[in-house]
């Protein structure tokens, strides 16, 4: 659950990079927010990065990715007021993006814990917003386990991917291990090895040699079912 400064500050920054292709400079945020100083900003990005909202990205200005958005946005629903200064044609716009949706195949669980036996099967399809993707080919994982979950990935969440074979260091990916075990981890290169790291301390830093590890896709966005 986001407070209403952490969504209203979520929901500016998606419609910035949807209306320009960038995200907004802080004092942009500042100001849209109505907030004294940027420190109140940079709490509220490291919230929603801790939650699994935004991501940062290294070495680009204005270096702020959203990686999902609440479940009512996501969904083409009602979200919180806006103080946008936005013209209202363009937060119209970015509403109806939201109702756009693309088919994409659910191809079994991941294991956001112990590494389960890689499943490459289509088991059903999950209607998905464009707003939460971009160009190049995805599909759906669903999680499975607990140890991604202070990165805000929970068990039965589905995991939307971008088919990829390379990541850049910090990203979560999805690494099959050994050629026959997938996992869903962040992975770090620390000299000639690479590392699967959890996002709980329940588990262990897992590290393999550079041919015991293969990208196959990048985390891309989080889809949650609340029954």
């Amino acid at each position: 659950m986001l407070t209403r400064k952490q969504n209203e500050l979520l929901m500016f920054i998606h419609q910035r990079i949807q209306e320009t292709g960038v995200s907004p400079s802080f004092d942009e945020m500042k100001d849209a927010l109505d907030l004294a100083s940027k420190s109140g900003i940079h709490r509220l990005i490291t919230a929603l990065e801790e939650r699994g909202f935004v991501r940062r990205l290294a070495h680009r200005a204005r270096a702020l990715e959203v990686v999902k958005l609440p479940a009512a946005a996501a969904m083409g629903g009602p979200v919180a007021p806006f103080p946008t200064r936005a013209p209202a044609t363009a937060a119209s716009s970015a509403l109806l993006a939201a109702n756009d949706t693309r088919d994409l195949p659910i191809l079994g669980k991941i294991a956001a814990g112990t590494p389960i036996a890689a499943l490459q099967v289509e088991r059903g399809r999950l209607q998905t917003p464009e707003s939460l993707l971009g160009s190049g080919e995805h599909y759906v994982l669903e999680v499975e386990g607990d140890s991604m979950v202070q990165a805000g990935i929970h068990n039965g969440d589905y995991a939307v991917i971008r088919k990829a074979d390379t990541a850049n260091n910090g990203e979560i990916v999805v690494a099959l291990v050994m050629g026959e075990e997938a996992t869903l981890k962040r992975l770090r290169r620390r000299g000639d090895s690479v590392a699967l790291e959890a996002a709980n301390p329940a588990y262990e830093t897992r590290i393999f040699g550079p041919d015991q590890v293969q990208v196959q896709g990048q985390l891309v966005a989080l889809i949650r079912r609340y029954h």
